[in-house]
């Protein structure tokens, strides 16, 4: 599932896009074994509770509460056949969209944010664990490692016409997600991950610098 904050044309996945403005609704997705479950039904398709208490590492009763209640607010659904933890999920949302005003101080905007910094939290964490493992990867693949950094003076609006063409380039191969056989030998699952945020405020704004302040409440 995608996670995409902005306003981004997903009108072809019909009922697999959700967008997201409850804010109970946020804060239901908001949790981290339920956005590992999302993140093994992407990768696996299909798993029922105790298939993914394997991948994830917990208890199949905990998976099988934490399926139910992504079962209740729409992103998960059963696939069909067997019973209690046997019982097999698949995903039923592909995308969420977030359009909420970030600087507003509404429940919806609170939730939204704790929901965006915690599916940030993880993927910077599955960055981190690739870093850590790439020496298991075949020479190809580390080869074929990306990262890239620039800067650039832009305006907002050609920002956001940047991010438009990356999400088309993005969506490029997102058919083989949900079929496998559209998979070329040798494929493996790849993450792809973009920021883009401005290194200053406009001119006039008092700029916060975070990481000053946090070296400060270090000190003794």
């Amino acid at each position: 599932m995608r996670s995409l904050d902005g306003d981004v044309d997903l009108s072809g996945l019909g009922d697999a896009h959700q967008e997201l403005r409850d804010p109970r609704v946020m804060r239901a997705l908001a949790h981290p074994v339920r956005l590992a479950l999302i993140d093994a039904l992407t990768l696996d398709g299909e798993l029922t509770a105790t298939q993914a208490a394997e991948v994830v590492g917990e208890s199949p009763a905990n998976c099988s509460f934490h399926f139910r209640q992504l079962a209740k607010y729409g992103f998960v659904e059963e696939a069909g056949g067997g019973t209690g933890r046997q019982r097999p999920w698949r995903l039923k949302t592909l995308a969420v969209t977030l359009n909420i005003e970030e600087a507003s101080e509404t429940a919806a905007a609170i939730a939204g944010r704790e929901l965006l910094a915690m599916f940030q939290e993880q993927t910077i964490a599955r960055l981190r664990n690739w870093m850590a493992s790439q020496s298991l990867f075949p020479k190809r693949w580390r080869k074929a490692y990306q990262a890239k950094r620039a800067i650039w003076w832009v305006t907002p609006e050609e920002l956001e016409q940047l991010g438009e063409e990356i999400q088309v380039l993005v969506m490029r191969y997102s058919d083989r997600l949900q079929d496998p056989s559209s998979r070329p030998e040798g494929a493996l699952p790849v993450e792809f991950l973009a920021f883009a945020y401005p290194l200053r405020p406009p001119a006039g704004q008092p700029a916060a610098n975070t990481t000053r302040k946090r070296r400060r409440n270090r000190q003794p």
